[in-house]
């Protein structure tokens, strides 16, 4: 009987010492894994980013089908800042871009993505890092000069963007053309098939240097500056490429790349560096 105990009571130490290995190991596993992937990407050590590969100068593809342009270069400095060597950019229609970065396709999306209320019920945004115009494009010959022009007419849109949701909102006797992208919402344009096309100021450029087509109204969008969109809850990425983001700003890297991509194009103080903002105090005030 005092045999039968003692073995009983052997075997009870022997449990407990082996759950306390093995509560021990996954702790250890699990403290690893977190040091070896701090930002919780989808692949450690890589970080996947959905862009678009139309949009000049923000995003776009070269000759080589690679992808370069003021946003990816100014992520790129970024991710690298951050520890992230590895940075995969993916071409995606914009109107899928959001959800596939809440979904978990990627990591990030970045193509000049204005942060607005509703975009952010599907996912995080770092802190802006653009602001400007948005530019109705058209044929001089349509002499479209102001808002009450564009009534009775077609406007091309890119679904899913800024664009779409100023449009749908502001110019209430137009009628709203979607397409899936700016190159098929221009040629659409050049083909008749719509009047103007609504699209950013800087994309406007190049597309009207081009076709022989004018800026033909400029539309100010500074309440939604662009951002990289990140998965949802995702905090130690945000702050982390926050933190990079500013760093980024303040040794003049951003405006280097900005005079870069837009040559000639009124500068938002905001992102210099603060020695160069005329209200660098106030500014630093609402930081």
């Amino acid at each position: 009987m005092k045999n039968r105990l003692g073995f009983r009571a052997l075997a009870a130490t022997a449990a407990v010492a082996l759950s306390a290995l093995t509560m021990t190991a996954c702790g250890s596993g699990n403290a690893s894994a977190e040091q070896d992937n701090p930002y919780n990407l989808i692949e450690p050590g890589t970080i996947r980013v959905a862009s678009i590969g139309d949009s000049k100068p923000y995003t776009f593809t070269d000759a080589e089908g690679q992808f370069t342009g003021f946003d990816v270069e100014l992520f790129t400095d970024v991710a690298h800042r951050i520890g992230i060597e590895n940075v995969v950019f993916t071409g995606q229609d914009f109107s899928a871009l959001l959800s596939a970065v809440a979904n978990g396709q990627f990591d990030v999306g970045v193509a000049a993505i204005g942060i607005t209320e509703e975009r952010q019920q599907t996912v995080d945004f770092s802190d802006g890092y653009l602001a400007g115009y948005l530019t109705v494009l058209a044929s001089p010959e349509k002499n479209i000069d102001d808002k009450d022009d564009l009534a009775g007419k077609r406007l091309g849109v890119v679904q899913g963007s800024l664009q779409e949701a100023y449009a749908v909102k502001n110019f209430t006797d137009t009628d709203i053309v979607r397409f899936p992208d700016n190159n098929t919402a221009v040629s659409g344009l050049n083909a008749g098939s719509v009047d103007a096309h609504f699209l950013d100021y800087e994309a406007a450029k190049d597309y009207s240097d081009r076709y022989d087509l004018e800026n033909a109204l400029d539309v100010p969008s500074f309440d939604a500056p662009a951002g990289f969109a990140i998965a949802p809850e995702n905090d130690a990425l945000r702050e982390a490429l926050n933190k990079a983001l500013a760093e980024a700003m303040e040794d003049g890297t951003w405006k280097e790349l900005y005079q870069k991509w837009f040559p000639g194009s009124p500068m938002p103080e905001q992102y210099l560096p603060k020695a160069e903002q005329t209200g660098a105090e106030s500014a630093g005030d609402d930081s």
